[in-house]
């Protein structure tokens, strides 16, 4: 008895210790409460990382980013049930000389929070830096692959009748321009062939576009971008003002913003929990490189539908929500050019529609975010990575946390087989 009672100290004091081990609180400035950024200020919301805590969780009352509103999708009458495994699956990894699991990775990285979800059922749900499972965490880049699944959508509806359509005959705005005269396919696939160069720095092309769409529209920002570097559907170049162009083409083709037309087409189809919100400009217009949010076990829904390939796995009955050809298609690396392969459109990942592809003859792909933010899935294990963070830089996957979240990623999947 005395043993047991022993063993049930250490035991506790270890979880409270993981509990303590958050790395990086006091940059995150967890003394002032992980306070919220202000939109306009110039250490704002985005950059200041003492606020980013903060900041990515409560969108909702940060008034005025982009001199806009906030759009929201209601949740399903019927969400998904997510049940819970009763323990958590001893994953683990090597890095470098070290073998490390799930709390070694959590002591190690910003995550905010943290899910894994293997055939429907959660194997792992943590959270960080006072972060609760009914937050909204912001997604940052991650919404790209939510706007392409509404191009699917609209293209299986007719709205959209040829992604090798222009995007002015869906936007006539954007007549003339050089995102006008580049067709939806080219967009999907960031392959404008526009210079564009985004670094997250303030004075790249993202900050001039942005400039220029907050003082007056999307269809502002797109005439600030006029320098064509390479034939469109050539080369891959990340470049956030593609997915807005999307977004003019979707309200266009659809007449309707982009959470009007998911509520009833995505969100609530797939058993969102939660109601989700989307930041807009001043016309409405959802900025759809990012500026979404949900709380995590919606991000696992999502997941989990895009690894069924476009249906909710515990109604099956419903159909398809996201056409399965488009979506194999969008995340498929043999169904793209070369161009767009795996160790080609970037040194490791490559690029569907809007969605990152792993290397490997498994389909497995991503959405990913700055900052850390990432869903991963791989739809022949029906497996789900669920990864919000505060990085302390925007390109994460330069980092630390961009090196062990893969290795991380990989641990999860060879627990159940060879990579």
């Amino acid at each position: 008895m005395k043993f047991s009672r022993a063993l049930l100290g250490l035991t506790c004091a270890a979880a409270l210790t993981a509990a303590w081990a958050e790395p990086d609180t006091q940059a995150l400035c967890k003394d002032r409460g992980y306070p919220i950024g202000e939109a306009g200020r110039a250490n704002n919301w985005f950059m200041n990382e003492c606020v980013r805590v903060g900041s990515f969780t409560h969108q909702g009352e940060i008034v005025g980013i982009f001199n806009g509103r906030s759009n929201e999708m209601q949740p399903a009458a019927e969400p998904m049930v997510l049940n819970k495994a009763e323990r958590e699956p001893d994953y683990r990894w090597r890095a470098g000389s070290e073998r490390l699991g799930i709390d070694d990775y959590m002591k190690r990285q910003r995550v905010m929070a943290l899910l894994i979800v293997k055939d429907g059922v959660i194997q792992v749900e943590r959270y960080q830096y006072d972060r609760k499972p009914t937050q909204r965490f912001l997604s940052n880049s991650m919404a790209k692959t939510l706007t392409a699944m509404a191009v699917g959508i609209a293209l299986k509806e007719g709205l959209i009748r040829s992604l090798d359509d222009r995007a002015e005959v869906y936007a006539p705005a954007l007549a003339g321009t050089l995102y006008g005269q580049t067709s939806v396919r080219h967009l999907l696939r960031m392959s404008s062939g526009a210079k564009f160069e985004e670094r997250y720095d303030g004075k790249d092309d993202l900050a001039r576009y942005g400039a220029a769409a907050r003082q007056g529209s999307a269809v502002d920002g797109a005439k600030v971008i006029t320098e064509r570097r390479h034939p469109a559907g050539e080369v891959f170049n990340y470049a956030s003002a593609e997915t807005d162009m999307l977004a003019l083409v979707l309200r266009g083709a659809t007449g309707q913003t982009l959470s009007a037309y998911l509520q009833s087409r995505l969100w609530q189809p797939m058993g969102a929990q939660t109601s989700s919100l989307w930041r807009a400009d001043s016309t409405g217009l959802e900025r759809a490189g990012g500026n979404f949010n949900a709380t995590a076990r919606d991000y696992a829904r999502l997941g989990l539908l895009l690894a069924y390939d476009g249906q909710r796995p515990d109604r099956p009955d419903l159909g398809e929500i996201v056409p399965a050809a488009y979506l194999i298609e969008a995340t498929d690396s043999k169904q793209h050019p070369p161009a767009f392969a795996p160790n080609r459109a970037t040194p490791y990942l490559g690029y569907g529609y809007q969605t990152w592809i792993f290397p490997g003859a498994q389909r497995r792909f991503a959405l990913l975010g700055v900052y850390g933010q990432a869903i991963f899935v791989d739809p022949a294990r029906k497996l789900v990575m669920v990864h919000l963070a505060a990085n302390a830089t925007a390109s994460a996957g330069q980092t630390s946390m961009g090196r062990e979240r893969a290795l991380l990623w990989q641990g999860v999947v060879g627990h159940y087989g060879p990579w």
